[in-house]
């Protein structure tokens, strides 16, 4: 949905105009890195979950198909190939970033997991685009539940 916001950021759902954040691209899995430490050094963040203390390490993933977070190094890893370079997007960073701070992490795309997600979009990327994922997840079936 965010894709097809437009160079004017707008996006229609539940009957309302969003003017939502134009979505950070980043070129490099170190871009990513930074990106990262900036997020976890946000006081909002923060304040909101207890393992935004903890660091992270951003490394390059082989394969093309998947990004993902290693909950046991606090790892994420992104694809930086050429075919991978999809995942070199804040979404896609944020997505794994709610990993590493779902306090639960059981099941990886749980409840728990859902209202970390929204909270952490909220934080990074504006209420408008935590609405979107609200009612794109409600309209799935995906509950969050804290």
């Amino acid at each position: 949905m965010l894709d097809r916001a437009g160079s004017a950021h707008t996006v229609q759902i539940v009957g309302a105009h969003l003017t939502v954040p134009a979505e950070a691209r980043f070129g490099t899995v170190d871009d990513v890195a930074a990106y990262v430490e900036r997020v976890l050094a946000l006081g909002p963040v923060g304040e909101r979950f207890e393992r935004a203390a903890l660091p992270v390490v951003v490394r390059a993933r082989r394969g093309h198909r998947a990004a993902h977070y290693e909950r046991g190094g606090t790892t994420i890893a992104v694809p930086d190939s050429a075919e991978g370079r999809w995942a070199l997007r804040e979404l896609v960073v944020v997505h794994e970033l709610a990993h590493h701070l779902d306090e639960i992490a059981d099941p990886a795309h749980g409840p728990s997991f859902v209202a970390t997600l929204i909270d952490l979009v909220d934080l990074v990327m504006g209420p408008e685009t935590a609405l979107v994922y609200r009612v794109i997840f409600g309209d799935s079936g995906l509950s969050a539940t804290q």
